[in-house]
């Protein structure tokens, strides 16, 4: 389109402007959302868990800890989704659309909720650090199961990328992971 802007010493001066914004390449904002450790403990790598569907990441990304206590409270605030029958896995989502498992143990799904106690119900929003499950750590390992916890980010299709500390002992709630979810 073509405007007269104006008249400068007798000369009419045309801006010649074509907006065109359907095909520009706008970068959406990145979120960033901080996983705390759910245990204190031996923090590890994924990697490192002893099933090969955490360490092949199967499920997903993210991180385990050896808890040297069975206090297993929540890495972010969000909301439960889903409580296993057998009290050894928790789904949850966050405000930013993060989908996290926490899945506690080992095999532990063949101890049918035995040594788990709940303190949440699918519904509840939890503030980061909340109370979620006491572990009975003997009573898992009597029953020759491991009782490493992990925290496993399942929509990596919607992470840019995620940044875990290197392994060390952590107590709960100490930040040990930073995601970065795509904007929608």
């Amino acid at each position: 389109m073509v405007t007269p802007l104006k008249t400068l010493m007798g000369f009419s001066v045309h801006l010649n402007v074509q907006l065109k914004f359907y095909n520009l390449p706008f970068k959406k904002k990145s979120k960033s959302v901080k996983l705390n450790a759910i245990a204190s403990g031996q923090l590890i790598s994924i990697t490192a868990v002893e099933d090969d569907v955490f360490a092949q990441k199967m499920m997903g990304d993210g991180f385990a800890v050896e808890p040297n206590d069975g206090e297993i409270t929540a890495p972010t605030a969000g909301k439960i989704e889903s409580v296993a029958d057998t009290k050894h896995a928790i789904m949850m989502t966050t405000t930013d659309g993060l989908e996290i498992m926490l899945h506690l143990g080992l095999d532990t799904v063949e101890l049918k909720g035995a040594p788990f106690e709940t303190h949440v119900k699918v519904g509840d929003t939890v503030a980061l650090g909340d109370p979620l499950v006491t572990m009975d750590l003997e009573a898992i390992q009597a029953a020759d199961k491991k009782t490493t916890v992990m925290t496993v980010v399942t929509n990596m299709d919607d992470v840019e990328k995620m940044d875990v500390i290197p392994n060390q002992m952590v107590t709960k709630n100490d930040a040990v992971a930073t995601v970065t979810v795509q904007s929608k």
